[in-house]
C-alpha cells in the first residue's frame, strides 16, 4: 500500500505529487481540521487551560476520507506548513489518525521543487511539541482576550463588536495617529532658491539657501525672507568649495514577509492579504508550460535574511550569463536577520533563479506574475555588485550667504540595472551638475524666497502600519495581514484611497481599551507577549505558565472595568451629512450597521428613513449623461457605474477623471494605474492617451 502524505491545500498536493511519484498518495486537508468552539470560550482556565477542540463543521467528509485512508496505508507522513501553524494542524491529524506522537513522521517543505521535497522526505522528524505548544498559546491568548472583553463591549458600547490582543493594538495605532494629526499645528517657514548657470555650460542648477555668515538659517516669515533676498540682489554668487567622492550604494536585502507586503504595496498598489493569497499560490505550485506544476518560490511566512549557498551559486550563475562577471560582488552577499528574528526558514527568493519572469509569464495570473517578477528581481539584485556614484557637492558664497548644490552621475550601474528600491523620502531630482570650477562667478538666472509650511505625520497605509508593527514588535509575519483584513472588516478602520483612517466607532473603542484596558492596547506589553511566545516555541518557557502570568492580571483588570463601567454606556457620535432626509427635513447622519455604512434619520424611532451612501464622481456616463457613482462588488471591489441604474446599465473598473475626450466631449477615464492610459468609453469613438 502506498505511503500517505498530508499537506493543506489541493494545489500543493498536486505539486509534491508530481515529485513523489506512485509509491505515495498525496491529500489535502484543506487546512486545520479542529478548533477550539465557536459558540463558548472553549477552555478550562481552572485546569491548565485545557483547551476543549471539536471537529470543524464541514470537515466531516474530509476528516472521514482521512482516517480511511490512513488506515490503508503502509507509513502516514505529515507535510504540512513549515510554521507554528502548520506544526499545530500536523499535531491535530497525528492525534486525530491516531498517530504514534513519537514517530519520526513530520516532514518540511522550505520549497517545494525536486531538491526541496526529496530532502524534506528524506529527513523527517518528529512533530515539534514546542511550537505546537507556542501555537496553542497564541490560539488559547487570542481566545480569552476575545471571549472576555468582547461581552463587556457589547454591554458598554454596542452589540457584535470584538477585541482582539494584536488587532486593538493595531487600531491604536491607527487612533493615535489621527490624534497626533488634529493636535498638529503648521509652523510656516521660508527657504531661498537661487537657479544659477556655470560658466562652463548653458545647463541650470538649482541651489539652497543653508547658512548665513556662517551659522545655520531659519527663515521664519515673508519679512525675513525678503531682507535676504534684498541683501543677495547685486551679490556676485562664486563657487568658494567643491568635493567629490565616489559613493556606494548596495543594493536591498531579499525580501522577508514584512518587506514583501510594504514593497508589494508600494510598488504594486497590492493589499497584504492579496499579496499573500498570490506568495501562498506561488510557493504552493503553478502548472508551467513543459514543466508542469512547480513551486515558484520558497516559504512566504519568514523574518531571517538567510539564503543557501545553492540558491547564491545559481543567483551568480545567472548574473554572469546575463550581465556579466563585473556584476558579481568580491563574495557572495551575506544580509544580517534582525535579532529578534526566529530565523526558521531562508528569506522568500525564487526557489530556481534560473526561472526568469519572462520564462514563466505566459503561465501565472496577472497577480502572480508581477508578484513573483518583484520577488525574482530584488533576489537576483541582492547577490549583484554595488552601484558606483561619482558625487558632487558645492559650495556657493553670495554676499556672506552660503548656498549649497549637490549631483551625481553612475559610474557603475551595478545592482540597479535590475532593481532599486523605491525611497519616499530621496530626492528624485537630483541631477548631475554641470562643470564647475573653484572661483568660477555664476551668472543668477532666478533667486526666489519660496513659503511652505510643516506637514502633520501621514496617516498609516497598509505598508507603512505594517512597518510600524514589526518595528514595536507587534505579531509575527503570519499576522500582518489576517490583523489589517480583521479591524477593516469589524469597520474599527476604514480606507481613504490608500491611506488606513480610524471610524467614529474605532476611536470610541480605543479610547475606551486605553481607560480600561491599558497593558492590553500598549505596544510595549504585546511586544513583551510575542517574546513569550517566542520563549514557549524556544522551549525556555512553559506555555500554561506563561498564559498563567497574563490571565491572572487579565482577569482582574476586567472585573474592576465592569465595577467602574456599571451602569454606564459609550454612545458612538454620528457622523453628520449634508443630506437632507425628505421625509422629516433633518439633516441625516452617518451610521454602521451589519453590511457597513448607512444613512440614517437622527429623527430615529419617530422618523425611520434609511438610505444607502453613495459617492458621486466629477465623471458623467458616455451613455446617458447621468452622474457616475462608486459602487462595491459582491467581492468588495470598487467599481463605477452609472447613477441611472437599472434603467442604465453602464459600468466600468477604470476610474473618471475631469478630463474629458478631445474627440467627443464624454469623460475620460483612467485604465492601468499611473503608468496607463486615458480612454473614451463612449460607444465609437476610441478615443485614448498613453499617461506616460
Amino acid at each position: 500500500m502506498a505511503n500517505l502524505v498530508i499537506v493543506e491545500s489541493p494545489a500543493k498536493a498536486k505539486t509534491i505529487q508530481k515529485y513523489l511519484g506512485k509509491d505515495f498518495e498525496v491529500v489535502a486537508s484543506m487546512g486545520h481540521i479542529r478548533d477550539l468552539p465557536k459558540s463558548k470560550l472553549g477552555v478550562d482556565v481552572e485546569n491548565g487551560f485545557t483547551p476543549q477542540y471539536l471537529d470543524m463543521k464541514g470537515k466531516e467528509d474530509i476528516i472521514k476520507d482521512l482516517k480511511r485512508r490512513a488506515k490503508k496505508s503502509d507509513c502516514v507522513y505529515l507535510a504540512t506548513d513549515p510554521d507554528r501553524e502548520g506544526e499545530a494542524i500536523s499535531w491535530h491529524l497525528a492525534q486525530m489518525l491516531g498517530l504514534d506522537m513519537n514517530a519520526n513522521n513530520r516532514v518540511a517543505f522550505n520549497e517545494i521543487t525536486q531538491t526541496g521535497v526529496r530532502s524534506g522526505m528524506s529527513n523527517p522528524h518528529r512533530i515539534d511539541l514546542d511550537l505546537v505548544n507556542a501555537q496553542q498559546a497564541r490560539r488559547i491568548l487570542d481566545r480569552l482576550v476575545g471571549y472576555k472583553l468582547s461581552p463587556f463591549l457589547w454591554k458598554k458600547v454596542k452589540r457584535g463588536l470584538s477585541a482582539g490582543r494584536v488587532q486593538s493594538v493595531a487600531v491604536r495605532l491607527i487612533v493615535d495617529r489621527e490624534e497626533e494629526i488634529r493636535a498638529f499645528v503648521p509652523r510656516e517657514y521660508w527657504s531661498i532658491d537661487a537657479k544659477l548657470r556655470s560658466p562652463h555650460s548653458a545647463k541650470q542648477f538649482t541651489a539652497k539657501l543653508a547658512a548665513v555668515d556662517g551659522a545655520k538659517i531659519e527663515i521664519e516669515n515673508e519679512m525675513q525672507s525678503q531682507m535676504l533676498l534684498a541683501r543677495l540682489e547685486n551679490a556676485q554668487f562664486v563657487v568658494t568649495g567643491i568635493r567629490k567622492r565616489v559613493t556606494k550604494k548596495q543594493p536591498a536585502p531579499p525580501f522577508i514577509t514584512s518587506t514583501l507586503q510594504q514593497e508589494a504595496s508600494k510598488r504594486l498598489g497590492f493589499q497584504s492579504k492579496r499579496t499573500m493569497k498570490a506568495a501562498q499560490e506561488l510557493y504552493e505550485g503553478i502548472e508551467i508550460e513543459g514543466m508542469g506544476a512547480v513551486g515558484l518560490i520558497t516559504y512566504m511566512r519568514t523574518d531571517s535574511l538567510r539564503i543557501s549557498a545553492d540558491a547564491q551559486a545559481a543567483a551568480a550563475e545567472y548574473i554572469k550569463a546575463a550581465y556579466g562577471e563585473n556584476y558579481l560582488p568580491e563574495k557572495p552577499r551575506v544580509f544580517k536577520s534582525k535579532k529578534s528574528a526566529q530565523d526558521a526558514h531562508e528569506a522568500i527568493r525564487p526557489s530556481m533563479p534560473e526561472l526568469t519572469p519572462d520564462r514563466v509569464k505566459s503561465s501565472l495570473s496577472s497577480d502572480q506574475y508581477k508578484l513573483y517578477k518583484l520577488i525574482w528581481e530584488r533576489f537576483i539584485a541582492s547577490q549583484m555588485a554595488n552601484a558606483l556614484l561619482d558625487t558632487v557637492s558645492v559650495d556657493i558664497d553670495a554676499a556672506g550667504c552660503l548656498f549649497k548644490a549637490s549631483g551625481y552621475s553612475v559610474q557603475f550601474d551595478g545592482f540597479t540595472v535590475l532593481y532599486e528600491e523605491k525611497n519616499e523620502n530621496e530626492e528624485e531630482n537630483q541631477k548631475m551638475l554641470p562643470l564647475l570650477a573653484m572661483n568660477d562667478i555664476l551668472k543668477v538666472i532666478s533667486l526666489d524666497g519660496n513659503q511652505h509650511f510643516t506637514q502633520p505625520p501621514a496617516r498609516y497605509s497598509e505598508a507603512t502600519l505594517i512597518k510600524a508593527l514589526e518595528e514595536n514588535g507587534i505579531g509575527r509575519p503570519s499576522t500582518y495581514a489576517p490583523t489589517i483584513t480583521t479591524i477593516l472588516a469589524r469597520m474599527y478602520v476604514e480606507r481613504e484611497g490608500k491611506q488606513l483612517k480610524p471610524t467614529a466607532l474605532g476611536e470610541v473603542i480605543t479610547q475606551l481599551m486605553k481607560e480600561h484596558f491599558e497593558r492590553i492596547v500598549d505596544t510595549t506589553f504585546t511586544a513583551k507577549m510575542e517574546t513569550d511566545l517566542d520563549n514557549v516555541e524556544q522551549g525556555t518557557a512553559d506555555w500554561v505558565t506563561t498564559l498563567d502570568s497574563f490571565y491572572q492580571d487579565f482577569a482582574k483588570t476586567l472585573e474592576e472595568a465592569e465595577n467602574a463601567m456599571d451602569g454606564k454606556h459609550v454612545k458612538i457620535p454620528d457622523e453628520q451629512t449634508d443630506v437632507i432626509c425628505e421625509q422629516c427635513g433633518k439633516n441625516m447622519v452617518i451610521k454602521i450597521g451589519r453590511f457597513g455604512k448607512f444613512l440614517a434619520c437622527p429623527g430615529f424611532p419617530e422618523c425611520t428613513n434609511t438610505k444607502k451612501i453613495v459617492q458621486e464622481t466629477s465623471g458623467v456616463c458616455p451613455l446617458c449623461s447621468s452622474k457616475i457613482v462608486l459602487k462595491k462588488s459582491k467581492r468588495g471591489r470598487s467599481f463605477y457605474g452609472c447613477s441611472g441604474y437599472p434603467e442604465c446599465n453602464f459600468m466600468t473598473w477604470n476610474v473618471p477623471v475631469e478630463e474629458t475626450c478631445p474627440q467627443c466631449n464624454s469623460t475620460l477615464f483612467q485604465k492601468g494605474g499611473k503608468a496607463g492610459k486615458l480612454v473614451c468609453e463612449k460607444p465609437q469613438c476610441g478615443y485614448e492617451r498613453s499617461l506616460k
